[in-house]
């Protein structure tokens, strides 16, 4: 409902009520500017446009803040990432108001990311960014998100870096005693960094040769229930692991010097301390390109796209599709195989069928 009416002291006083039934009201000189703010006010309420002045002063620092309280139900690492992404955000919107932000804002505060971060860091800080408007957008503060297709900086996929075997038995010798299980884990049961320096003991069936990760570090419930896929091993990686745990006596797979757990850190730091006495390792390697390695050896030896997912511990075959697609073997030529077969089929029936009608 919405009115204008003359006050004692000549002003125009234009009124209305929003969806909650709470009631706005402005004061203008002249009744031709209250009318045209009334129609501009209920046009918005009516196209689904409309933010209450209230909220429409909120700015974009206060409604991270705001978000983040919300958000911390989430796991603490989960947590630690968002926050790491709020400090870009508020970083490159300070003292904006929400309402004022604009899709080309958005492109050049992505466009001066890219400066500084990695393409991917840039697409995991804009998501992160997106979700935060969507929930803006969905507790009615701003009538539509900055952020969308035309904003997007678009998620980079670089094809993963494959070492050769002989590199990965190279930077196995290189590595520090006690951390050389991590390798072993990485390369050759495909584990994440975090995984492999959760890994405990009692988290591996040495008889069986069974690895069951459960946890990641520092003791949290991994991500997903695909992650917690138990993976098989050979009798040979089973006993090379057991003759660690003899040597460090820790209670963890991979341990410090002293035999106590060891923390991911610990082995980026060998990793990347040590990738520059093994030939042909690029600067970049890391810990994660031993997980490409163990993909590259189940793909090689001939296993179908859904056992490599299971044992990458993937929740979906996109994912390893996505990611190792490109070393699935003579994908052209089968498909022309295929096609020719069924030419070749047609065409044998055809003959017979000639043959047949001449007897």
């Amino acid at each position: 409902m919405a009115s204008i009416g003359k006050r004692p002291d000549g002003q125009w006083r234009a009124r209305y009520r929003d969806a909650a039934g709470k009631e706005h009201a402005r004061h203008f000189r002249r009744k031709v500017d209250a009318q045209a703010w009334l129609d501009q006010v209920t046009t918005a309420v009516g196209s689904g446009n409309y933010v209450d002045p209230a909220t429409a002063k909120l700015t974009v620092d206060a409604w991270c803040d705001r978000w983040i309280e919300g958000y911390g139900t989430r796991k603490p690492g989960t947590v630690r990432s968002a926050k790491v992404h709020i400090k870009h955000i508020k970083a490159g919107f300070a003292g904006r108001k929400l309402s004022a932000v604009k899709p080309s804002d958005v492109k050049s505060w992505t466009v001066a990311l890219s400066q500084t971060l990695a393409p991917s860091t840039v697409y995991a800080v804009y998501r992160r960014l997106a979700q935060i408007m969507a929930d803006a957008v969905h507790d009615g503060i701003i009538p539509r998100s900055p952020c969308g297709r035309r904003t997007s900086p678009g998620q980079a996929r670089q094809r993963p870096y494959v070492a050769t075997t002989e590199q990965v038995w190279g930077l196995y010798d290189a590595m520090p005693e006690h951390l050389r299980p991590a390798v072993l884990l990485g390369a050759f049961v495909g584990l994440r960094v975090a995984e492999a320096a959760a890994l405990r003991v009692s988290d591996v069936d040495f008889m069986r040769g069974i690895v069951k990760p459960e946890i990641q570090y520092p003791a949290e419930p991994l991500k997903s229930d695909a992650s917690r896929t138990p993976v098989p091993i050979p009798q040979e990686l089973a006993l090379e692991l057991s003759a660690a745990v003899q040597r460090w006596g820790g209670s963890t797979l991979v341990t410090d010097p002293i035999g106590r757990p060891s923390s991911p850190w610990a082995i980026e730091r060998a990793v990347r301390a040590n990738r520059a006495t093994v030939k042909g390792l690029p600067p970049g390697f890391r810990y994660h390109d031993l997980r490409h390695y163990f993909a590259s050896l189940l793909i090689a030896a001939g296993l179908d796209v859904k056992v490599v997912q299971t044992r990458l511990r993937h929740a979906s075959a996109v994912t390893t599709l996505n990611t190792y697609g490109h070393m699935f073997p003579d994908k052209d030529e089968s498909a022309r195989a295929a096609v020719a077969a069924a030419l070749a089929a047609r065409a044998d029936s055809v003959r017979t069928q000639g043959v047949v009608t001449a007897l």
